[in-house]
């Protein structure tokens, strides 16, 4: 029932900042597969523009752009573009039965009508569940910080090693540091109800391996680091790719800096590599730091 597709690149030009478009066309691109399809975002200022076509026009409506430059707009363009991509075939011969195309663009008019109140009401919902992300990583951020300070003070509280004990107090002035400007981020009613857990927890996973030697003591703070490395990379690529507000993507790097150092310098000081037992212990914290951000986020 269904036609080959037609060759040549056809390339979909789409308004991206129109929070509707930008989730139709990624439905599209995980379609496309191989097909000879190519997507081109007519609200950036350096997309290069058909010849004699004016932005607010490619703006107003759909278009894809053949590989002859023909353009298709509206309905016409939606055909060509599912006669491209596999399993969408039959939608397009569909469309070309007599008299389907005409009732499309109709409809398709009628959604240009009421596409302005769907994306203020789309923007709207996203600012909110971006805000909402936003809190509940600046949650899990200060109850982690809030740990980590407790950490060395667990450290001091147990270890007598000079070096260690050097460490332990420039590594959690830094953490203080940032628990503070993470802190000029989160009102205090929006913080977790648990950081007296959070707080033991800490003190507990700096002051036992202090007990067993200043070699498990590095280890402990290196896969400490290493969640927290990772932890603060899945935040900012969240923000790189959806922009929050300005001075939190900048605050996370320089914290997400100075925890690969703290980890660094803690691997460099470990020496030789941790036995088995002291690599059980190990995955142990980095287990626990996980689970610690699965409730801060929520509690």
């Amino acid at each position: 029932m269904s036609q080959a597709p037609p060759t040549g690149k056809l390339t979909v030009l789409y308004d991206g900042a129109c929070p509707l478009c930008r989730r139709e066309i990624a439905v599209y691109q995980g379609l496309q597969a191989d097909a000879p399809v190519c997507f081109a975002d007519v609200s950036d200022p350096a997309t290069e523009l058909p010849a004699m076509t004016p932005r607010d026009q490619l703006l107003a409506r759909f278009h894809v752009r053949h590989a002859d430059g023909r353009l298709d707009s509206g309905a016409a363009a939606f055909v060509a573009l599912w006669a491209r991509l596999p399993g969408w075939r039959v939608l397009a011969w569909l469309a070309r039965l007599p008299g389907v195309l005409w009732v499309m663009e109709r409809v398709y008019r009628g959604f240009l009508r009421v596409r302005p109140v769907l994306q203020r009401r789309v923007v709207a919902w996203e600012a909110a569940r971006q805000a909402r992300r936003i809190e509940r990583d600046l949650r899990s951020d200060h109850a982690g910080e809030t740990g980590a300070v407790a950490i060395y003070a667990g450290i001091l509280a147990v270890a007598r090693d000079p070096a260690l004990r050097d460490l332990a107090e420039r590594h959690q002035a830094t953490e203080a540091e940032h628990l503070r400007l993470i802190e000029a981020w989160l009102p205090a009613d929006r913080r977790s109800r648990l950081l007296p857990a959070w707080r033991l927890a800490g003190w507990l996973t700096g002051a036992l391996p202090a007990l067993m030697g200043p070699r498990t003591v590095y280890a402990t703070i290196a896969a400490v680091e290493t969640f927290v490395d990772h932890h603060y990379q899945h935040q900012i690529d969240h923000l790189q790719a959806h922009p929050g507000p300005d001075g939190l993507l900048p605050l996370l790097l320089a914290c997400q800096a100075d925890e690969c150092a703290h980890r660094d310098e803690a691997m460099a000081s470990a020496g030789v590599p941790a036995g088995w037992l002291l690599r059980l212990w190990c995955a142990v914290v980095g287990a626990g730091s996980a689970g610690a951000v699965v409730l801060a986020r929520r509690l």
